[in-house]
């Protein structure tokens, strides 16, 4: 079985979701001191309630999109959530590089930046736009597909990449050298 681990959590996701949870929480609970109860406003309880519960639901829906390890199939990557795994489909792979500086200096276009994990869509130099499914950075294992960049943080990714070249024997892979971006 192609079963890896997400990379361990380094300190700054850690931290970044520590704080960022107890922040939310704490909203919540002072946006739930401060709606006027028994109001004779239509809606106002209702909306100030659903204000309420607002944060709450930010951080449980990101706590479900957390990223705990990667299954490599035949013909897919399924990378394993919480309570479900995201497929992507790996047809067209040409090649994969173990990169710690790909993540370097991206702009996040649409995610989540370090609420229990780093997951979305993000843009560089070195790579361009990319879907992201990481919790280590320094991790990072770039896939070039046909019509896509993934980078996905495994705990080993040169057992990772050992893993994928063996599923795929024509595509070229490397452990760090050089920027992911650069011929290899």
């Amino acid at each position: 079985m192609n079963r890896f681990e997400a990379a361990p959590w380094p300190t700054g996701l850690k931290i970044i979701s520590a704080l960022s949870t107890l922040i939310l929480l704490g909203v919540s609970y002072f946006l739930a001191r401060a709606v006027p109860r028994g109001t004779r406003v239509p809606f106002a309880e209702t909306f100030g309630t659903g204000i309420t519960v607002l944060p709450l639901a930010i951080a449980l829906i990101s706590l479900l999109f957390i990223v705990s390890g990667y299954e490599i199939e035949p013909e897919d990557l399924l990378v394993r959530r919480l309570f479900w795994s995201t497929r992507i489909s790996l047809d067209g792979i040409s090649r994969a590089v173990h990169d710690p500086l790909a993540m370097k200096r991206s702009l996040r276009l649409f995610g989540n930046g370090g609420l229990f994990a780093i997951t979305g869509i993000y843009q560089n130099r070195t790579l361009g736009r990319y879907r992201a499914f990481a919790t280590d950075p320094r991790k990072a294992v770039v896939l070039f597909l046909a019509r896509r960049i993934v980078v996905v943080t495994p705990a080993d990714p040169a057992a990772f990449l050992e893993a994928l070249h063996m599923s795929f024997p024509a595509i070229s892979t490397r452990v760090s050298g050089g920027p992911a971006g650069s011929p290899s």
